[in-house]
């Protein structure tokens, strides 16, 4: 459980911080941009390295069950991380999805812990999911505060049909390969 919290305290908290744009101008301004973007990479991939091997120690440890997801729910799960999986595609395409999700990857990264909440009920669970949920709707109302541009839908959509295809292979990888594979837990049949 500390090395998940541990993780997720350097991972969510490197993410905040560059919510915090005077502190994230400043420190930029002291080692330059390149420095910082190694610093970001580095913390933020050092979090989700300690975050990935906690939840897995924490999991195989037999974290207290907070409450028993019925099997409806793992369909539910199965049709979010589809929708979850096209909107993260959608982040790196022009396209009228990506224009109306205005920001998809954060609209995937809500979907993802959404449905991984209702699917799964320990305790190591709940806690992964609702704080990435957490700090998901806290960067949301960032950058909506910061006033972001927002993107521009184009005129054809090409990019919706490239969003579509490489979310459908981004959920089939997902789920027959990463989750039975790495994370040990099969989703599908």
């Amino acid at each position: 459980m500390i090395m998940m919290l541990a993780g997720l305290a350097l991972f969510l908290g490197a993410h905040v911080f560059t919510t915090r744009r005077e502190a994230r101008a400043s420190l930029i301004g002291r080692i330059g941009e390149g420095p910082y973007k190694g610093l970001f990479a580095a913390v933020s991939t050092l979090g989700l390295v300690l975050t990935a091997y906690g939840f897995a120690a924490w999991r195989a440890e037999g974290p207290v069950q907070i409450w028993d997801p019925p099997v409806a729910m793992r369909h539910i799960a199965l049709l979010l991380m589809l929708i979850a999986s096209i909107a993260m595609a959608a982040a790196f395409v022009p396209s009228h999805i990506r224009a109306w999700l205005k920001h998809p990857m954060l609209v995937s990264v809500k979907i993802w812990a959404l449905a991984h909440l209702l699917a799964n009920g320990d305790a190591a669970s709940m806690t992964l999911f609702l704080l990435v949920l957490a700090w998901a709707v806290y960067d949301r109302i960032a950058v909506k505060r910061r006033g972001a541009p927002l993107p521009v839908a184009p005129a054809g959509w090409g990019g919706d049909a490239i969003a579509v295809i490489a979310g459908l292979v981004l959920y089939a990888a997902l789920a027959f390969l990463f989750h039975p594979y790495v994370v040990g837990v099969p989703v599908m049949g």
